[in-house]
């Protein structure tokens, strides 16, 4: 059987005016050394400062505030180690120190590229013939750090696509931390990951057949403390890194597809995430899952992993075992 194929004349761009505001930091000197000069400041001068940089970011995140005060509870550590009660201090002073630990980054500035597309889960409400669509992409920013953002498309009864523009807003998605780890599974992905033999035992030793985030993190760092080196607390973190390619992410439900990206969140792919592609599967008793698998970079090392969603709002993401994973 012969199939024509006649090339579409649609073409998707990047939006290199899409930014998502980042987590700024420098080290710890530098930072305690902001923080000193902005608790200077009289409230007049914060709030004449925060004003205007609540107006202009507003135009371009749906929820500055929270994103601020995020960012200042990120270094709250900092704070009381610099002198000041955290708990004092004034709304607006929290949101101009988060400020200086902000930065906007466009996601989509340098490449936009490697497409997967599925049918969307949402078919209600559309003329006979006609198919929602959503298109996944690997768009590059800043730095040249992959994230997987999205598209939705329509077809036409006659195959015709038309992709719907991206909206205002771009969200990272909310990170929970609530994965069940099997030991064995987690271990061998540690070996695979090349830490140190006597680390990964003295962290095993320590852990039931299966453990929960905040059970590993607590034996992590009361064995991290213990040591005198930074060489072996670094094999410590490396393990808590791994811990972190474990985890489910939540979009808002208020948010279109467009405006979602999944961007590296673990130390393993700091670098970026690579190549996701996304297939619909059908399982014997009707329930549909999307998966994809996608490559996590650090800068040295790769991890193959996988996302899975039925919704696109809800996603788990796990690293891949194997030979086929190796």
């Amino acid at each position: 059987m012969r199939l024509s194929i006649q090339r579409s004349p649609v073409k998707v761009y990047p939006d290199p005016k899409r930014v998502i505001a980042r987590f700024f930091f420098s080290q710890d000197e530098r930072a305690k050394e902001l923080i000193s000069r902005v608790m200077t400041l009289s409230d007049e001068e914060v709030f004449g400062i925060i004003s205007p940089l609540l107006q202009e970011y507003s135009k371009r995140h749906r929820n500055i505030t929270r994103i601020l005060n995020r960012h200042c509870d990120k270094v709250k550590r900092l704070i009381i180690e610099a002198g000041f009660n955290f708990d004092n201090l004034g709304s607006f002073r929290k949101l101009l120190i988060g400020s200086y630990f902000t930065h906007e980054y466009s996601i989509e500035s340098a490449a936009f590229f490697n497409p997967s597309i599925v049918e969307d889960p949402d078919q209600t409400e559309l003329v006979e013939g006609h198919k929602r669509m959503i298109i996944s992409f690997r768009a590059v920013g800043e730095g040249h750090i992959s994230s997987i953002v999205f598209r939705r498309a329509m077809m036409d009864k006659d195959g015709v696509i038309t992709v719907i523009p991206s909206g205002n807003y771009i969200d990272e998605a909310e990170v929970i931390r609530n994965a069940v780890y099997v030991k064995k599974l987690f271990f061998n992905k540690a070996a695979d990951n090349n830490i140190e033999k006597d680390v990964l035992k003295n962290v095993r030793e320590r852990l039931g057949d299966k453990f929960e985030y905040h059970e590993l993190r607590n034996v992590i760092m009361d064995l991290r403390n213990q040591q005198d080196s930074d060489e072996k607390r670094l094999e410590y973190d490396k393990v808590l890194w791994l811990s972190d390619s474990y985890h489910d992410i939540s979009f808002s439900k208020d948010t279109d597809i467009s405006d979602r990206v999944i961007f590296p969140i673990s130390e393993f792919e700091k670098k970026g995430i690579e190549d996701a592609r996304f297939v619909k599967f059908t399982g014997d008793d009707g329930e549909v899952i999307y998966y994809a698998t996608y490559t996590a970079y650090d800068g040295q090392m790769i991890m193959p992993k996988l996302l899975q969603t039925t919704d696109f709002y809800d996603f788990k993401i796990c690293p891949l075992y194997g030979g086929g994973a190796e």
